[in-house]
């Protein structure tokens, strides 16, 4: 027996009530009772005491599950949402009543039980000190720390502590900029798996004719132009961690070989005769509002759910204004010493400039501009900024005119760094950055190893 673990099921559907009732038994919890709708739950409720509710949204009455899961907000009960409804209005009522979970029918076993634990450790964590600074290290050096210490961000890094010891799927969501990739990487190190390889595959700078090839690799001949065989992104994650970027760019034939792996731990490489077994714990992230993708019929509704197991929103940086003090501290400790300037701090006028701006480019933003004003520098204090609009122009927040930049290797980094931003990264294809900029990839690769520009840049 779970002990404190009393659930109450409510659920119309008869039986999936008792199908639920049979697996939690079998497993050891208490199941205190089953009801059909709101009036009969809160009847339990007063009764019983659960210490869970698994809830469907759709119940008995003139009341959701919605209405329900207010109250349970107000009394402290815990509570998971267990579901085949995915109506967008539905799914964003769900979302502001704060579950500990979303599981989505038909679900299989093992998903509702590590759904369970991790919502039982949320919850139990949720309870600890939130004064704590919380400290998470990436997987590029442990020695490198994402900081944070606005409660938005704090829920974020208490998310990632405690999904990450899992070989749970993640999706990470959030706007261009927010460090979806720097979460990741702290996934990864804080895992089981961090000896073994993190892959990142950025999958909106594919070409569509090689996203096969590139995830799942190829023999040799499988295809004209394949003269070796390929190890694909998915075998080099074996027995480690891969990231896929963007995960919304994935075209739907490719969305369906992935959602294949997920399921059955197997890839098949182009030209393959057998499937070749792997072990890899998926990490997936997206810019895109993926359930409105899924509504236009754009993304797989079976993929999103098995990579919606435990999903973490990052919040934009105009939502944690409390850190940017100390992101751009630490971010001129970085360049000021990266660039051999003796800059030691920045001016109060300096400071109400960051805190004014609305970021739309978030912590990518800063930091590109945090580089560039170190670098155009020359007083020991920063004392004003030129931002960079979306157009490739500057605003100017107070103070005076902005620099220019002194030559023209500057400039043609600034303006390489302005393009990737604006494409989120994509290189190549349709409204890539080769496009943008009319050169080819490997002219723009060369260029940005000349430049030093790497993906923690755009």
């Amino acid at each position: 027996m779970h002990k404190g673990n009393k659930i109450l099921i409510v659920e119309d559907e008869f039986i999936v009530a008792n199908d639920l009732k049979m697996i939690l038994k079998k497993h050891g919890y208490q199941v205190v009772g089953i009801a059909s709708s709101v009036t009969q739950a809160t009847g339990i409720i007063e009764t019983q005491k659960p210490d869970w509710v698994l809830l469907d949204i759709i119940l008995k009455g003139t009341e959701t599950g919605i209405d329900l899961a207010m109250r349970l907000n107000e009394v402290q009960i815990p509570f998971l949402f267990i579901s085949a409804n995915t109506n967008q209005g539905i799914l964003e009522a769900v979302k502001g009543t704060r579950p500990y979970g979303f599981l989505t029918k038909p679900f299989r076993e093992k998903d509702l039980f590590i759904m369970l634990d991790i919502a039982k450790e949320r919850f139990m964590t949720e309870k600890k000190d939130w004064e704590t600074p919380v400290k998470v290290a990436t997987g590029k050096s442990a020695k490198e720390e994402i900081v944070g210490t606005s409660p938005a961000f704090k829920e974020v890094l208490s998310q990632v502590e405690l999904v990450a010891p899992t070989d749970t799927s993640v999706l990470l969501s959030g706007e261009s900029g927010t460090g979806k990739e720097k979460i990741a990487q702290s996934l990864h190190q804080l895992s089981l798996r961090r000896q073994q390889p993190l892959v990142v595959v950025n999958c909106a700078a594919i070409p569509l004719s090689l996203i096969e090839s590139e995830l799942f690799g190829h023999e040799k001949g499988a295809f004209t132009g394949a003269q070796n065989r390929r190890i694909g992104k998915f075998e080099q994650a074996d027995r480690g961690t891969i990231f896929l970027d963007e995960i919304g760019e994935l075209p739907l034939e490719a969305q369906t070989k992935l959602l294949r792996v997920l399921q059955e731990q197997e890839i098949d490489r182009v030209g393959g005769d057998l499937p070749i077994k792997i072990n890899v714990r998926i990490i997936a992230a997206t810019n895109r509002n993926l359930e409105q993708e899924v509504a236009q019929g754009r993304f797989r509704l079976d993929l999103y759910y098995r990579l919606n197991i435990f999903p973490i929103a990052i919040p934009p940086l105009r939502e944690r204004t409390e850190d940017i003090e100390l992101l751009a501290n630490y971010f001129l400790a970085k360049y000021a010493s990266k660039l051999n300037k003796d800059i030691v701090g920045f001016t109060a006028n300096a400071f109400a400039q960051l805190q004014a701006y609305p970021w739309p480019g978030n912590i990518r933003e800063m930091q590109h501009l945090i580089e560039r004003t170190v670098l155009l520098t020359k007083d020991p204090m920063i004392s004003t900024f030129a931002f960079t609009d979306h157009m490739g122009g500057q605003t100017k927040i107070g103070g005076k005119q902005p620099q220019k930049l002194g030559s023209l290797e500057e400039m043609e980094r600034a303006h390489i760094l302005r393009v990737l931003e604006s494409c989120n990264g994509k290189i190549s294809g349709p409204g890539g950055a080769t496009e943008i900029l009319q050169i080819s990839s490997s002219t723009l690769y060369t260029k940005m190893k000349k430049y030093g520009i790497t993906s923690d840049f755009y």
